[in-house]
């Protein structure tokens, strides 16, 4: 799309150049060609860089052979057998040697240095399903990638639809939805979910999703609750399977990944052995989101060089655990447990009784990355009364270890986010 406002009587005329196989000559190795070059390379096109100097990255194409190198400056002649040429250096008269030279053998000619000197305009370009989005709105490229990413983004949202002439294949989804704030599952579940006819959904999905959905989309509540009503796996194993088989497309939205606890793989296992194939959306775990929301990283630099996720909801003397805690408590790492709410009083005295000390910190942070987030402090000695007294529920993301001290505020590196 053109935007014609600044060149009325002369608009750029757009076009899709296929270069696949055909000469591109790039004159500059420095940032500029840096962010043009990946594209290049992935149309298929022969790419000549002609520099005596060019960035690592740059470099590393040339290494891997993704590209010619000629390591020296511009000379007449070099656009011989040439369709498209990127002129990118710092050198104003060979810019414009270039562009005469392009000028005479009929090769567009892109400059980064002098839009108006050039044969052809680079658009700002996005792509979403097979859908290339390219944007021109004369000399104002900012407006070029605020136009196009408000496209791109609506496609992959599913807010803009880019019908196909063929019929859209069914398909199920296991997609992670995230902690639970809706900006932070993946573009891909964003999309697929837009696509559903389906929805079974979990009580830590991200729920406000499921009101932009449109209203012939069924929404099934897998309504696993915590310590109360519960959806049996097996139920919803058979919904998706019976909902796969009506043909229709059918989304497993669960919150943070999939497989991490949360029985995605089962859901997975009982699809394939009813013929079914399924895709798997990752999403954000919370185990590492959300103490990241609440100013805790769960390594740092000089604290810790490891981090374990542990499920905490079977008690550490419960004879079903698969948990070795007396190992854990000799790591000098940090501790993530999930869904341990209601267990953790049991764990700090499991960590205490084989070395743990009782003053280790510890924050238990409740519905993480959402409206209603809050951080509790605590340390394994007090845990179990803090959670009494502070009336802390699941869903929470507990952290244990020294990297509950640390905050931006703490460290020097630190930056203002505003």
């Amino acid at each position: 799309m053109a935007d014609t406002a600044d060149h009325a009587e002369h608009p750029a005329y757009p076009v899709g150049l296929r270069l696949a196989g055909r000469r591109v000559v790039v004159f500059g190795g420095g940032q500029v060609a840096q962010r043009r070059l990946p594209a290049l390379i992935a149309a298929g096109a022969r790419v000549t860089l002609i520099s005596p100097s060019a960035t690592p990255s740059v470099d590393a194409m040339a290494e891997t052979g993704e590209i010619t190198w000629v390591r020296r400056r511009y000379q007449e002649g070099d656009l011989a057998d040439a369709w498209y040429a990127l002129v990118a250096t710092t050198d104003p008269v060979a810019n414009a040697a270039i562009s005469a030279e392009a000028e005479r053998t009929k090769t567009w000619c892109v400059r980064s240095d002098d839009a108006e000197a050039a044969t052809a305009w680079t658009p700002a370009t996005g792509h979403s399903e097979g859908v290339t989005v390219a944007v021109l709105t004369g000399r104002d490229p900012r407006r070029s990638a605020a136009v196009r990413d408000a496209i791109v983004e609506s496609l992959r949202d599913g807010s803009l639809a880019a019908p196909s002439h063929r019929a859209r294949a069914p398909f199920v989804a296991l997609v992670g939805g995230g902690p639970g704030d809706p900006d932070l599952i993946t573009v891909r579940g964003r999309r697929l979910l837009a696509e559903a006819d389906v929805v079974i959904a979990d009580r830590l999905g991200p729920r406000d999703l499921l009101s932009e959905l449109p209203p012939h989309v069924e929404v099934i509540d897998a309504a696993k609750i915590p310590y109360g009503r519960f959806m049996a796996q097996e139920a919803i194993n058979n919904a998706l399977i019976e909902h796969a088989k009506q043909g229709r497309s059918v989304v497993r939205l669960k919150g943070g990944d999939p497989f991490v606890f949360g029985r995605g793989m089962e859901e997975a296992q009982a699809l394939a052995a009813e013929g079914i194939a399924c895709t798997v959306v990752p999403g954000i775990s919370s185990s590492i989101s959300v103490p990241g929301a609440a100013g805790i990283p769960v390594t740092h630099r000089g604290v810790a060089h490891e981090f374990t996720v542990v499920s905490g909801h079977v008690a550490p003397e419960d004879p079903r655990s698969l948990v070795d805690w007396a190992s854990l408590a000799k790591l000098t790492g940090t501790l993530v447990i999930l869904m341990g709410v209601d267990k953790i009083g049991k764990i700090a005295e499991a960590l205490m009784a084989n070395g743990k000390a009782p003053d280790t910190p510890l924050a238990l942070i409740q519905e993480g990355t959402t409206a209603t987030q809050r951080r509790v402090d605590a340390t394994l000695a007090t845990v179990a009364e803090t959670v009494t007294a502070e009336d802390v529920r699941p869903p929470a993301v507990i952290v244990i270890g020294d990297v509950v001290h640390e905050s931006p505020e703490k460290s020097p590196t630190a930056r203002p986010t505003h």
